[in-house]
């Protein structure tokens, strides 16, 4: 009898098997949403899709990795950050930024600024001018009626020269010209990533230029702590630094006012999830679409986390260090599910964050604010960390 019903069995699992096989295919093939598998390990995109030509300049791929299998990859074209892959509570390598497979996903979806290097100005000025020395400088308007992100061809949208050194560190060099996207002076930037042994992203950024200008650079990664393809990141748990923040008007200009987020949404001094109160009827998350603003850090010296964000699956905890003034938190509102991204997930709405440090949006305009202004002979100074860990 215990022959018979292990022959039965032998027979029937094979079929099951097969039947459960093309299940799977149908439901893959009916499915609008690629979801990450829990099992599966992340890989890098290859590097066959960053290898083009643009404005006459080759692009590359590069890859920095450490001694406990965290790896992240870059390409020159914007120096984006394009992959970064952490292990998360399970050990389960997870690739915790949403990017693209080659760079023509890049350069299709510019105003989303997938993992871009930002500048030679992040964030917005408004109406697309400024006055500095008397004089009025009159930039580009990409984000009506505002100059958003350097403009129509900003430092996202331009081939850096990169030199990697070792396993664990590249440079991003450029030199943006004098009166490009309307900026006065030639800025010469650099930007260095370094991957420690502790698995952090070190970001360094560094500036000179020949004229009085404006300088703002930070990076602008969209993170998924539960992984690229798993959901929205609504259940993710932040805790911020910041007893205030900028308040902005229907145009998502800050008014000039800084406020304390005790009592409203903006309130993560104590840790909350993203969604928990996305959607309450308060005219700030109105103008921002969800939020899109810009906290004013309590402290910013990098010996304490300005930020702190835990993946609700994967337990990933993602702890931000920097030495600006400014958070720009963004809860993926845009993010519309146009785009195909690494692995074939696509973009959907808020699958996706961003916390950008800088200087606060509009400085230019707001002299109440810390200055953005850089001089001849003075050299812009930021450095900004990124490190993972698990809980």
């Amino acid at each position: 009898m215990k022959f018979i019903l292990k022959h039965q069995l032998s027979l029937f699992l094979p079929v099951c098997i097969l039947s459960l096989a093309a299940c799977n295919q149908s439901a893959k093939k009916s499915s609008t949403t690629t979801m990450t598998d829990s099992t599966t390990q992340a890989t890098l995109p290859a590097a066959k899709g960053f290898e083009q030509l643009i404005d006459g300049k080759q692009t590359h791929y590069y890859i920095l990795k450490n001694k406990n299998g965290t790896q992240a990859s870059f390409t020159d074209y914007g120096a984006h950050l394009v992959s970064l892959l952490v292990k998360d509570k399970n050990g389960k390598l997870t690739d915790v930024v949403i990017g693209f497979d080659d760079i023509a996903g890049y350069k299709t979806s510019l105003s989303a600024y997938y993992g871009a290097t930002i500048g030679r100005y992040g964030n917005r000025i408004a109406k697309g001018h400024y006055v500095m020395d008397g004089r009025r400088y009159d930039l580009f308007i990409n984000n009506k009626p505002n100059t958003l992100h350097g403009g129509k061809k900003g430092f996202n949208d331009v081939v850096w020269d990169a030199k990697q050194v070792g396993d664990s560190t590249i440079t991003f060099t450029y030199l943006s010209k004098d009166g490009e996207e309307g900026y006065p002076g030639n800025l010469d930037c650099k930007v260095t990533f370094e991957l420690t042994q502790d698995n952090a992203l070190k970001i360094s950024y560094e500036a000179t230029t020949d004229k009085n200008t404006v300088v703002n650079l930070t990076n602008h990664s969209y993170f998924n702590l539960n992984g690229i393809g798993s959901g929205t990141i609504l259940d993710h748990v932040v805790q911020m630094v910041a007893s205030n923040y900028t308040p902005i008007d229907s145009t998502s200009i800050t008014t000039g006012k800084i406020e304390p987020v005790a009592g409203t949404p903006f309130d993560f001094t104590k840790p909350a999830t993203i969604g928990s109160r996305i959607d309450a009827k308060d005219e700030q998350l109105k103008n921002g679409t969800g939020y899109d603003h810009n906290f004013v850090l309590d402290k910013h010296d990098l010996t304490t986390p300005v930020a702190t964000v835990v993946g609700d699956k994967s337990g990933i905890e993602l702890q931000i260090f920097t030495t600006e003034p400014g958070l720009q938190f963004y809860s993926g509102n845009f993010m519309k599910g146009n785009n195909t991204m690494h692995g074939g997930a696509t973009d959907d709405h808020r699958t996706g964050f961003a916390m950008e440090t800088q200087h606060y949006p509009d400085s230019p305009n707001k002299p109440q604010f810390p200055t953005t202004e850089l001089k001849p002979g003075e050299t812009y100074k930021t450095v900004t960390i990124y490190k993972f860990s698990v809980k």
